[in-house]
């Protein structure tokens, strides 16, 4: 379906899960930081 064979596939899903927890965390960060500056926006 995706042209990837079943090796292709699980690296590219390893990198995606390190990526994804990254963008999740800076984003998590950045909400805190949000709130501490602005508690009640």
């Amino acid at each position: 379906m995706s042209g990837l064979n079943e090796q292709q596939a699980k690296e590219f899903h390893e990198q995606f899960k390190t990526t994804y927890t990254a963008f999740v965390g800076i984003a998590a960060m950045a909400h805190l930081l949000v709130i501490a500056a602005k508690p009640w926006f």
